[in-house]
């Protein structure tokens, strides 16, 4: 379920409002224990994404690094590399 959750800070470009939404959906369905929530439960949640949301995105603007900014591109294949590696192997 959190597989979804990437590492969002020092990349160039910053993350987008919609990259740090979807990790936020995705930590609130984690700890939910539910993808999808009821309609008794939605306002709830939906809530909850919000406030992980903004937290999140203060987060970022917060954080501090000597280190360049990553490529996006890059770390993208690099993940891909270690899926077709770890799975090739099983």
């Amino acid at each position: 379920m959190c597989r979804n959750i990437k590492t969002l800070h020092n990349f160039e470009p910053p993350a987008t409002e919609e990259e740090v939404r979807a990790a936020a959906v995705q930590y609130v369905r984690k700890i939910s224990g539910s993808s999808r929530p009821s309609r008794a439960n939605a306002e709830v949640f939906d809530r909850a994404v919000d406030e992980i949301a903004g937290a999140t995105a203060r987060l970022l603007d917060g954080l501090v690094t000597n280190a360049p900014p990553k490529d996006r591109e890059v770390e993208a294949a690099r993940r891909r590399e270690r899926g077709q590696k770890r799975f090739a192997a099983a």
